[in-house]
């Protein structure tokens, strides 16, 4: 979610604190797992996506330290904007193949990707001009899937740029699909949305405000209808009643610290894929940005 908007939506509340518990990935936060995919098997891909509201600030705030305690096979970074002249020397990761994409327009918008292994091939952008040109998009292909991580263009304050997002969902789903029909799809990043009243603290207040229009959100839902048998939110369907899940919480109102937020950060999966989801996590007390990192748990054998 763009800074403008996120001061538009409304986010006053209350709710349960994440102050007190929040730590920093210094003091030995530990991410272990013997999560298992519906066969009992445990899981041997670790896939984290974030949206570090820009890659440097991030460096600063032990962004680096958290991938090194997390130690994802795949790390997946939103809205990083930062050029590839501009990249900080922590940037370069030893055992990682990075792959970094920035937009027209410094500052703005722009993607990263590492991978322990190496892809077999990564591509940039939807074949949009107004659209690629910000540096949206990458997609990398491995053996058994297509990975698609996106920074989703914000409606904006007064939504004004609501027809832009309602085109960029069209050409998603279209290439969503098309890849599907090659290999099976795993798609994250931040999908600036909330599909369900669920998924935000103050759903009532926010109908008229980008990230939780009804366009949006139709789009959100026809984009799980499409494709070979659809797609599935890996964390709703393992946790299809839990409230008080976010991914991002403004700056404004101490609202983090009340848990006043909106789960904008989603990993999507091709429904063939479903049996082998491990886990799907929201780590809220991992700081260094406006949102919080999000983890996918897959037993890739065999895929």
């Amino acid at each position: 979610m763009s800074a403008r908007s996120k001061r538009k939506a409304q986010d006053d509340g209350s709710g349960e604190g994440h102050s007190a518990k929040a730590q920093a990935v210094s003091t030995g936060e530990e991410f272990a797992s013997d999560a298992k995919d519906s066969a009992g098997v445990k899981w041997n891909l670790k896939i984290a996506s974030w949206n570090v509201a820009g890659l440097r600030a991030w460096t600063k705030k032990d962004g680096y330290k958290y991938m090194a305690k997390e130690d994802p096979d795949i790390l997946c970074l939103q809205e990083t904007k930062c050029g590839k002249s501009k990249l900080p020397v922590e940037a370069d990761v030893k055992g990682y193949h990075p792959y970094w994409l920035s937009g027209i327009k410094e500052g703005y918008c722009g993607m990263g990707l590492y991978s322990k292994k190496k892809p077999l091939n990564v591509t940039y952008g939807l074949g949009d001009k107004e659209q690629d040109e910000e540096g949206r998009l990458i997609t990398a292909e491995f053996d058994g899937f297509y990975l698609v991580t996106s920074y989703v263009p914000n409606s904006g304050r007064g939504l004004v740029t609501l027809p832009k997002r309602m085109k960029w969902d069209t050409l998603l789903k279209e290439h969503l699909c098309q890849l599907e029909e090659k290999k099976p799809v795993i798609y994250t990043g931040d999908f600036n949305v909330a599909h369900q009243e669920i998924d935000l603290k103050n759903p009532k207040t926010n109908t008229k405000n980008a990230g939780f229009t009804k366009e949006e959100r139709e789009g959100f839902t026809d984009l799980l209808a499409s494709g070979k048998e659809g797609f599935v939110d890996t964390f709703r369907h393992l946790n299809p009643d839990k409230e008080g899940a976010y991914t991002f919480w403004t700056y404004m109102a101490n609202a983090r610290a009340k848990n006043v937020g909106w789960r904008l950060d989603y990993f999507l999966v091709s429904k063939s894929l479903l049996p082998r989801v491990c886990d799907s996590v929201i780590r809220p007390d991992i700081l260094g940005s406006d949102h919080c990192p999000i983890v996918l748990l897959l037993n890739s054998e065999g895929i």
